[in-house]
């Protein structure tokens, strides 16, 4: 192991040896891979498409197929300390972003405690890479009249357009394109962007379970890799919808070179892909550890084929916001998405 690796390895491992927010996050030490010393923090707090399944499968396989360490912090219910992402204040070990070389986030309508917010917004004025996926758009609401430093991240922002979503992503929230629960998406790769390494391996028409989103405000500048057409139903083989939706093909995998408040730049790559159920499509899953790979600048060595295949048995449950009296009765924790084997 080189010096570097070393540093890196013993800096991600320090908190937990002092014993900050372990017990309310997930770690998962990286094995051999090109992500070794390198470590990406997986941010989860949203109420529909099961996040916590999702990203807790991608930080798995990361670590054990690609040698990144990971983290996944969770929305948790502060009394119980249960994950329950209806609880839109509280995000635990979000210190973790400190030392991270990529934020995955995927959270909704989040106001968090500025102390915790200042993790996040750090990370981004560093210029460091991100990865947006669905709702990371509007992953920020501030209540009316709130006094916070970081109220113009919210979503609706007037102060910084559009906010994180807008500004760092490229977009921010604006509606549903395809019927929410009722109409998939059938996503068709960029000509123009076949070539791209983080399309190796991928094919150029996918079924993505979730609906198309409405993305309106992505400049020239940025890459689209793919684009999403409205399915008439739920299944790979229901065919495109006949009304004035047919032909729109919305933005459905970007890039984005971003300039944080503090004027630094770094990428950032967004999806609106996003229910767990979508991870079990193959090539959804390269498509995302391709662009993991890229953001932590191992583009150049992006496999033919990069290994996605599951760590543990996955079983995403299906979309839609579920009631706290489910999160209560489930007493999920971090440890409830720890790998099965060492």
């Amino acid at each position: 192991m080189t010096l570097h690796r070393l540093i890196a390895l013993l800096a991600w491992m320090l908190p937990l040896a002092v014993g900050t927010a372990a017990d309310s996050t997930l770690t998962i030490e990286g094995k051999a891979g090109l992500g070794q010393g390198q470590h990406i923090v997986f941010v989860t707090g949203e109420e529909y498409y099961r996040s916590e399944e999702g990203m807790s499968m991608f930080a798995k396989l990361m670590a054990r197929h690609h040698g990144f360490n990971c983290t996944v912090l969770f929305a948790t219910d502060p009394a119980s300390g249960h994950i329950n992402p209806n609880r839109n204040k509280n995000i635990p070990g979000l210190a973790a972003l400190d030392r991270a070389d990529l934020m995955v986030i995927f959270a909704r309508f989040r106001e968090l405690p500025d102390a915790d917010m200042k993790h996040i917004v750090d990370y981004v004025n560093a210029g460091k890479p991100v990865l947006g996926i669905r709702n990371a758009t509007h992953a920020f609401r501030y209540s009316p009249g709130s006094s916070s430093a970081y109220r113009s991240w919210d979503f609706q922002s007037k102060e910084w357009r559009g906010g994180f979503g807008q500004q760092i992503l490229g977009d921010t929230w604006i509606a549903h394109y395809g019927k929410f629960q009722k109409e998939a998406t059938l996503v068709h790769v960029n000509p123009e962007q076949r070539g791209h390494p983080v399309l190796r391996g991928v094919g150029d028409k996918l079924f993505c379970h979730t609906d198309v989103n409405s993305v309106e405000r992505l400049t020239a500048d940025e890459v689209v890799l793919f684009r999403g057409q409205v399915l008439s139903g739920l299944k790979p083989a229901d065919p495109p919808v006949t009304d004035q939706r047919k032909d729109v093909r919305m933005p459905f995998a970007w890039f984005k070179t971003y300039t944080a408040p503090s004027g630094r730049q770094g990428r950032s790559f967004t999806t609106t892909a996003g229910a767990s159920l979508d991870w079990l499509n193959e090539d959804l899953r390269r498509m995302m550890v391709n662009a993991m790979l890229s953001l932590t600048g191992h583009e150049k060595e992006i496999p033919e084929r990069t290994d996605v295949s599951f760590v543990d048995d996955y079983q995403p449950r299906p979309t839609g916001a579920l009631a706290d009296s489910v999160w209560t009765a489930e007493k999920l924790t971090p440890a409830s998405f720890a790998p099965k084997s060492k």
